[in-house]
């Protein structure tokens, strides 16, 4: 086995601020712990967690990384004690507490998965951090079902492309809303039975139209703000609202909860457990990577970056322009 280097390149934030804070640096190899694996990373994703981070408004839990970054794809090269489910060579994507901003990462092996067949490492390391905040949300928690209607907000993020594409392929009927009609279009290819543009369509009465006044069943919203009454005022009888962010702030109207018997569910996917991503991790192998290495499934990229250009990642991703994942290549 070939010998690892003693350091290695990782982007730090130097203090809080915009993408320009960002700053390569060199820190110790890490040694993966009990039940560890280390990746030789080849791909990170980049996602709004790492900018919110960046920005000084989510700090790692207690025992992370500071070193921004929440999935990878990459080569096993060390296993720590007890890690049995790798081998060195192994190709994998996971999903990390933090530390994907480098050229080494560790990861408990719970929450690592295999390359699904058909992917590059630059598609996988698109997979875990979307993959698993769509499982948990629409299908744990929210009891998304063959044939319900779901509203899915920011359709063409890295969210949103992976809940059309995991809604349809379990039978229900995705809506979703987007900030262009080249986007709104992007999202009809992936399956989106309607499409809306928010800025040229009220996106109430455009679900209730599709959906003959009833309106929508499981609805996944990371806006907040003004749109959750909005969400309210179209969701139906017994829906089901997953929150997984606040980009809009969090005053919340509820008057129309209570006449609606709506749930309406908060969640946050990196201070859960490992044991609680690792199982996540188990149901996305045995739902969704057949899928996947069956053609039906594949992540949607907007574009790539090196490592050492992560402001750069970062500010395409504010620029809310993209369309799908942006991921960083080591």
């Amino acid at each position: 086995m070939t010998s690892l280097p003693a350091t290695m390149t990782i982007i730090e934030i130097r203090e809080p601020g915009g993408p320009e804070v960002l700053t390569p640096a060199t820190r110790p190899v890490p040694a993966p712990g009990p039940g560890e694996i280390l990746v030789k990373v080849a791909a990170a994703g980049v996602n709004r967690p790492d900018i919110s981070q960046r920005q000084g408004r989510y700090p790692p839990p207690p025992g992370a990384s500071d070193i921004p970054g929440l999935e990878v794809a990459g080569t096993v090269v060390a296993v720590g004690e007890g890690a049995t489910r790798f081998r060195v060579g192994d190709r994998i994507c996971a999903l990390v507490h933090g530390g994907g901003y480098a050229e080494y990462c560790k990861v408990h092996e719970s929450n690592a998965l295999p390359v699904p067949k058909g992917l590059t490492l630059v598609e996988a390391a698109a997979i875990p951090e979307t993959f698993f905040t769509v499982w948990v949300n629409v299908f744990e928690m929210a009891g998304l079902k063959p044939g319900e209607w779901i509203l899915i907000h920011g359709g063409s993020s890295g969210i949103g492309t992976t809940a059309i594409m995991l809604a349809k392929n379990f039978g229900s009927k995705v809506i979703v809303t987007a900030g262009s009609d080249e986007k709104c279009e992007a999202c009809r290819k992936l399956g989106a039975d309607v499409a809306i543009n928010y800025n040229t369509t009220d996106f109430v009465q455009a679900v209730k139209d599709a959906t003959g006044g009833a309106g929508a069943n499981v609805i996944l919203d990371m806006v907040g703000g003004p749109y959750v009454e909005r969400n309210y005022q179209c969701a139906a009888m017994d829906a089901r609202v997953s929150q997984i962010a606040f980009m809009q702030g969090s005053k919340v109207d509820l008057r129309y909860m209570s006449a609606r018997r709506i749930r309406h569910m908060g969640s946050g996917l990196r201070p859960r457990t490992t044991a609680e991503k690792g199982a996540i991790a188990t149901a996305l192998h045995e739902r969704v990577w057949p899928l996947i290495e069956a053609g039906k499934i594949r992540p949607v990229m907007d574009s790539t970056f090196k490592l050492l250009e992560a402001g750069k990642a970062q500010a395409r991703l504010e620029t809310s322009q993209h369309i799908g994942k942006v991921v960083m290549t080591v």
